[in-house]
């Protein structure tokens, strides 16, 4: 039985596949398994994954009905039998120090998880590349082939996750853990026993995020190492799903996530989530774009959305001028596009 447990939703990424693929391939830790989901895949994923089964047995293909990522993550969980679990997107690749270092460093600390971050320049200059007409599909940073000193790594272990979680990108927090991305952590797979991602959203990190945070009882060890590159990809969910789409969903994702914390957090655990978490979500993914949506039958269908957010009580406790200003421009959206008996 493998020790760590990859999960890689597959669906129309034939272009950046192989690399994905190549970057588990050359991990310096070698007992892992990579669940690879073959979500309906209609171009030529599958035979990708077939030919990288053919010379590594640890590569493993679950052929399952198109059912969203999300779905595909579930069924990903319910094949592991690591005891750690990595989530990796299928159009993107990791570090090939990646494995051995989180799994050093949740041995070392007695940690159930461990996070790591993303290239910094790495996005930024493929867009440039893009944009200049370069081939920057198997291209690989410069960076990916740095080799790091696990004595030498940035770290901070404690069981208190909930000083330095956060949604903010500039913040006081020291090592700070930001933004809710699936694919930084290695998890303790107990962890993850009991609870599933939101099927049928997009941007279903957050209250799956908020969620295992919640559910963690012991240490998490955070690190600043750059061990993941995000790939731009143009047809990935993030970059091609529709605006009033985007905030439908991450208004499902809020609810979901409020109520969690109203029933199973600590006070304190619920307050900084609120301030550090949710109201940045809601600034920033949600009030902020409702001035884009012009069509009077989408405001409609958010006001009401909204309308459930406040009487749900999500916006009862603004702790600042920002989050108050927020919910006064939402409270004035839903009652322009809401009638009253409605």
């Amino acid at each position: 039985m493998a020790v760590i447990s990859l999960i890689i939703p597959v669906y129309n990424v034939e272009r950046y596949l192989a690399r994905c693929l190549d970057s588990v391939l050359n991990q310096t830790y070698t007992d892992w398994e990579a669940i690879c989901v073959n979500d309906g895949s209609p171009d030529g994923s599958r035979a990708i994954l077939a030919a990288y089964q053919a010379k590594d047995a640890r590569i493993k293909i679950v052929d399952k009905e198109n059912g969203g990522l999300s779905d595909a993550r579930n069924k990903g969980l319910e094949q592991a039998r690591g005891e750690y679990v990595v989530f990796l997107d299928s159009d993107d690749f990791i570090h090939p120090q990646t494995l051995e270092f989180s799994l050093a460093l949740a041995k070392a600390n007695g940690s159930n998880i461990v996070t790591w971050y993303k290239d910094p320049y790495y996005r930024l200059t493929t867009i440039l590349r893009r944009k200049l007409g370069f081939d920057v599909d198997k291209k690989l940073p410069k960076s990916y082939y740095k080799r790091y000193q696990l004595e030498k790594v940035n770290q901070l272990t404690t069981s208190d996750v909930f000083a330095h979680f956060t949604e903010q990108s500039h913040s006081n927090i020291k090592m700070p853990l930001k933004h809710f991305y699936v694919w930084r952590f290695l998890i303790r797979r107990e962890l993850l026993s009991d609870f599933q991602f939101i099927k049928g959203i997009t941007f279903e990190d957050f209250p799956w995020t908020s969620e295992l945070m919640l559910r963690n009882k012991g240490r998490i060890t955070i690190t600043s190492l750059p061990f993941y590159y995000y790939y731009p990809n143009e047809g990935s969910i993030d970059l091609s799903t529709k605006r009033a789409r985007k905030i439908n969903d991450w208004i499902t994702g809020l609810e979901h996530a409020y109520k969690l914390y109203e029933a199973e957090a600590e006070e304190s655990q619920r307050i900084r989530w609120q301030r550090q978490c949710m109201w940045v979500v809601v600034r920033g993914r949600i009030e902020r774009h409702l001035k884009e949506i012009r069509e009077e039958d989408l405001c409609h269908s958010l006001a009401r959305r909204l309308q459930s957010v406040v009487e749900l009580g999500c916006l009862d406790h603004p702790f600042d001028a920002r989050s108050k200003a927020c919910k006064e421009r939402i409270l004035a959206f839903v009652e322009q596009h809401l009638p009253p008996s409605q």
